[in-house]
């Protein structure tokens, strides 16, 4: 029969691949109650502090969006590597780093091959693995961090692509450069190391963990680094990758063509030129982390743990009789969203993002009167 004379009776629509359907989609952090409010978002990491001022110039002259963005991003790109020191042609621009962490896997893995993390890593990792029919793989977490011996003992032959976010979403936890090092000196060298490295800013400086360096020496390491937490453009959706050129080809070759708006592209450019605003950002959640992690300690007594932290949020765990839904909920009533970790085996977890120093003492507030209710 021809398809033309196919009625809707005998027709079956299309069928997805197999992978596709077990893939569960991922879940932004909320921003309302579950009965509807409008919470104080601190349930997504992005910066309390908003962008800088000279980003948000850039978005109020940007070119006019009937036009077609530059589709290789040259002038961000060229600020880039300035910024860095890495040669433009080393550097690919994305939909946000999302975008090209989903492209190594569907450059690098398909079916019948491996996609390696860890457990308790960024959830995209998962998606990116099954969107392009390769099996994802779980290492063991270490005390919710990533464990490079676990990593490396389910390396496999099929193994493709592994992928490590330091410091790690959504537990904070952060390998030094030798633990780096050791990793992909022991991976096999058609394996990709994907260093997803969106709260690297957050470091100090002394806590490079050489990701760039390996970058630029070897031929299977891509770093990708996000405008969408410290550098505040989250709505904008900006990111960057840099590896071997033949890595940023082949990402080049399958991204979208028109992939950084123009308002995407001034904004990133404009943000990536005024470092005094990343710094105080760093400077500010340095210290509304030191002192909320001491708050938390504070309530130890009553089973709240918090994991270190090197990122802009803080993990707690909640080991006693106060269970972390219920911290999630009494939040909530004071006019904050969290993140519940539930869906991502972490029951017992809740992710707070580092917002201003108001809104810190106000969430202190609410797990102190949680905990011990006058």
């Amino acid at each position: 029969m021809r398809a033309a004379d196919m009625t809707k009776e005998t027709a079956s629509p299309p069928v997805p691949k197999p992978w596709i359907e077990s893939i569960k989609a991922y879940v932004p952090g909320q921003a309302h109650s579950s009965d509807g409010r409008k919470l104080i978002k601190l349930s997504a990491n992005e910066n309390p502090l908003g962008c800088s001022e000279l980003a948000l110039a850039a978005l109020a002259h940007a070119a006019a969006p009937a036009n077609y963005p530059d589709p290789d991003s040259t002038e961000l790109r060229a600020a880039i590597g300035a910024l860095f020191d890495i040669e433009p042609g080393r550097i690919v621009c994305g939909t946000g780093s999302d975008e090209l962490l989903n492209l190594a896997a569907e450059a690098y893995a398909g079916p019948g091959d491996e996609v390696l993390f860890s457990r308790f890593s960024f959830a995209v990792y998962e998606i990116a693995a099954k969107r392009c029919g390769a099996t994802p793989v779980i290492a063991p977490d270490r005390d919710y961090g990533t464990d490079v011996d676990a990593l490396l003992a389910h390396v496999t032959p099929q193994t493709r692509v592994v992928f490590v976010a330091n410091p790690n979403n959504p537990t904070g936890s952060y390998l030094p450069a030798s633990e780096i090092a050791r990793l992909h000196a022991a991976l096999p060298g058609n394996v990709l190391l994907v260093l997803d490295q969106a709260y690297a800013e957050y470091l100090e400086p002394s806590e490079d963990d050489g990701g760039m360096a390996l970058a630029e020496q070897a031929d299977n390491v891509l770093v990708t680094r996000t405008f969408s937490k410290i550098y505040g453009l989250a709505g904008e959706r900006i990111g960057w990758a840099t590896g071997a050129p033949h890595l940023i080809t082949n990402l080049n070759r399958i991204r979208g063509p028109f992939n950084v708006t123009n308002h995407g592209q001034a904004a990133a450019l404009a943000a990536i030129g005024d470092q005094n605003f990343v710094e105080r950002a760093r400077l500010h959640n340095a210290h509304e982390l030191k002192k909320f992690v001491e708050v938390v300690e504070s309530l130890g007594n009553y089973g709240l743990r918090p994991l270190p932290s090197k990122a802009n949020f803080l993990l707690i765990m909640f080991e006693g009789t106060v269970s972390a839904e219920m911290a999630l909920n009494a939040l909530a009533d004071a006019g904050y969203a969290t993140r519940w970790l539930a869906g991502q085996g972490l029951p017992q977890g809740l992710r707070i993002t580092i917002g201003t120093a108001e809104q810190m003492a106000e969430v202190a507030h609410a797990l102190r009167q949680l905990v011990e209710p006058e």
